[in-house]
């Protein structure tokens, strides 16, 4: 099942333009039928997913404490 830039663009609350352009970064496989962008629904969802598992890692590794330094202490 194929999808247009717009129904993925509603769908993820985001505008066309920036859908088109990851397809043209080649980020999203898209076929043009002459008139306008088809994305493959499953290729899309695999994208979304990995997508959401790099931005959570990301978050974790954001919000992870510094570890406090041990050679802070001997300032003699």
């Amino acid at each position: 099942m194929y999808l247009t830039v717009k129904e993925i663009a509603e769908y993820l609350s985001l505008p066309e333009t920036y859908i088109e352009a990851l397809i043209k970064q080649k980020k999203i496989r898209a076929v043009f039928d002459g008139e306008q962008y088809l994305i493959n629904k499953e290729n899309f969802q695999n994208y979304h997913e990995q997508m959401e598992a790099y931005r959570k890692l990301f978050d974790q590794w954001q919000n992870e404490p510094i570890p406090e330094d041990p050679d802070i202490k001997d300032e003699d």
